[in-house]
């Protein structure tokens, strides 16, 4: 181990899901932090991007992230790291990147550097080949292993990469690192590892550090912190002059959305946060101390996400205001659905009613005896195979709303509904096909790192 510390800066939590934050960016980049690195990309998104192949942040955003972390971590000669880029880590994503920065090096006329970048895309034959084997890929979160019916009907898939591609890249010597699809953690935890720091402190510092200000209070989005390392502890300290990492922000980030909230599992073994000890280490500064990090024996398992297309999907709103109709809304889409059926049938098609303002929550989850609500909204989605179907299934589903025979309605009266009478085409319906794993005998096998140098 060279440094004695090491301080990692993170400006967003999702690079381009929305604008970095200039001022805290800069606050911390005048501290001189020895790494720029961020995650680009989730799978909080939905499998609709992943099997559509495109972002769902807009690339002025994303280059706008890009060039920030770029003009800093050149200017400071530091290396910078982007995990998953694109938000889906896809092929075309990380090209879509590489790019970006090779236009930013030529537009600031930068002096030359070396970008490393991997591809996290797998290929069906190569799962189709693993299972006629006997390979089992076995499914995550209660899901059953992967049948080669269910891989012929994916559309595209991407494995996660862990600690190691980035690595690699940082042995051969990368100023700047485009990865595909990643866990967020390794992002950070890889530039540790690879300075001499224990795996311990390392992944931990991916946890607290992989989503940015959402570690510090107040809450506030797309705000830098930084995180330091030693080989005995992680401490993390909000930029943005109005925010401080608290005990209980930064304790409460690192647990929020684990089942289990004291374990992280990876690749190559499970971070136990049980025992951490979180102190105030100064106005702005959380000190955490004790993480644990326990090695799973057996072979190397990476995971991999993979999605289907359902059909293609029309959306419809409807707002209703009628007192008599929000107190029968349930009965209202029923007869709406009877409708459609009578129609299509049962089968070959979705529809889907979200309803919003039953008393200030979300239908389609429990029954509300009595809605208090004076209006609601109703999210109307069609999907089947076809465009044309799919729009007249939501078309009908949506008017029927206003066509609903309720009893006691004499007339017209009473069945006010103020409808958005177009159905409007949106992205095609997709679903998680794959959230499995698969062994592998090289933690690299999945993931080939390349290095080309740019700039002027």
């Amino acid at each position: 181990m060279n440094k004695k510390e090491l301080r990692i800066l993170c400006p967003n939590g999702h690079l381009g899901f929305s604008p970095t934050k200039e001022e805290s960016f800069w606050i911390g980049a005048k501290t001189k932090p020895d790494y720029y690195c961020s995650d680009s990309g989730s799978d909080d998104i939905g499998p609709g991007p992943l099997g559509e192949d495109k972002s769902v942040s807009l690339y002025v955003w994303q280059k706008h992230d890009l060039e920030l972390m770029l003009l800093a971590s050149r200017e400071q000669n530091v290396p910078m790291i982007i995990g998953s880029a694109g938000d889906t880590g896809t092929n075309s994503r990380v090209d879509m990147y590489v790019q970006i920065i090779k236009d930013l090096a030529k537009e600031h006329n930068l002096p030359k550097f070396k970008l490393a970048y991997f591809y996290s895309e797998v290929d069906k034959e190569y799962l189709r080949k693993k299972m006629e084997s006997g390979s089992i890929i076995e499914g995550l979160d209660s899901r059953t292993n992967l049948t080669l019916e269910e891989l012929d009907s994916t559309q595209r898939i991407v494995a996660v990469a862990g600690v190691h591609p980035y690595i690699k890249a940082l042995e051969m010597g990368a100023d700047v690192i485009i990865g595909g699809r990643s866990s967020d953690i390794a992002i950070f935890a890889a530039p540790a590892i690879y300075e001499g720091f224990p795996e311990n402190v390392s992944y931990y510092a991916g946890k607290v550090l992989e989503c940015a200000s959402f570690c510090a209070e107040p809450y506030g989005a797309k705000e830098s912190i930084i995180g330091t390392i030693t080989k005995d502890d992680v401490k993390v300290t909000a930029m943005a002059p109005w925010q401080r990492c608290t005990v209980a922000s930064v304790a409460g980030h690192a647990m929020y959305e684990r089942s289990n909230p004291y374990y992280e599992y990876f690749a190559g073994g499970m971070l136990d946060m049980s025992e951490c000890v979180y102190e105030q280490f100064d106005e702005k500064t959380t000190r955490i101390t004790n993480p644990k990090y326990i090695p799973i024996e057996g072979k190397i398992k990476v995971k991999l996400e993979g999605s289907t297309k359902i059909g293609e999907m029309y959306i419809g709103i409807a707002g209703i205001r009628d007192p008599y109709t929000i107190k029968n809304i349930d009965k209202v889409i029923e007869l709406a659905r009877d409708q459609v059926k009578e129609k299509f049938g049962d089968k070959g098609y979705e529809l889907h009613y979200r309803i919003y303002g039953k008393n200030g929550v979300m239908g389609d989850l429990e029954p509300v005896k009595e809605i208090k609500s004076h209006e609601l909204c109703i999210v109307v989605q069609g999907i089947a195979p076809e465009k044309e179907v799919a729009e007249e299934v939501t078309m009908t589903g949506l008017r029927q709303l206003f066509y609903a025979r309720l009893p006691e309605v004499k007339g017209t009266a009473g069945t006010a509904a103020f409808i958005v009478d177009e159905v409007l085409r949106a992205t095609p319906a997709y679903r998680w096909s794959l959230n499995h794993t698969v062994e592998v005998d090289d933690p690299l096998e999945l993931f080939d790192v390349k290095l080309i140098e740019i700039g002027e």
